[in-house]
């Protein structure tokens, strides 16, 4: 099985609702997030490419138009959590790649130097 992946910075603001009182995640905070973008599959193009990393450029861009410095809760419409920032990135990576037959997608986030979420599909 072949993979590839690459990350990408960026730096955001939210807030989280519906949790204790005095929780950290409940005020507005930010973070350096780190964005893992994983690609597999069996097969690789003739160039030897599983999908060739120029293709990601792309939604570099649109990751940095759309959230960076940006606060989040205005940029979605669902709490962002790592945890659903990650399922709603794959789900917008693999609309906007055109992905070779059986490559699965997965996108990881990192809020903190020692957490990460991820969703594959």
């Amino acid at each position: 099985m072949y993979q590839i992946s690459k990350e990408f910075h960026l730096s955001a603001s939210h807030q989280l609702f519906g949790l204790a009182e005095g929780h950290p995640c409940g005020r507005i905070h930010g973070h350096n997030y780190i964005i893992r973008v994983a690609l597999q599959a069996q097969k690789i193009n003739d160039h030897g490419f599983l999908v060739d990393y120029n293709d990601l450029k792309p939604f570099g861009k649109w990751l940095d138009e759309t959230m960076d410095h940006q606060h989040l809760n205005e940029v979605f419409e669902f709490q962002p959590s790592a945890e659903n920032m990650a399922r709603h990135l794959t789900q917008e990576l693999a609309e906007r790649l055109d992905l070779p037959e059986g490559c699965t997608v997965s996108v990881s986030i990192s809020e903190t130097p020692k957490t990460w979420a991820t969703w594959s599909q």
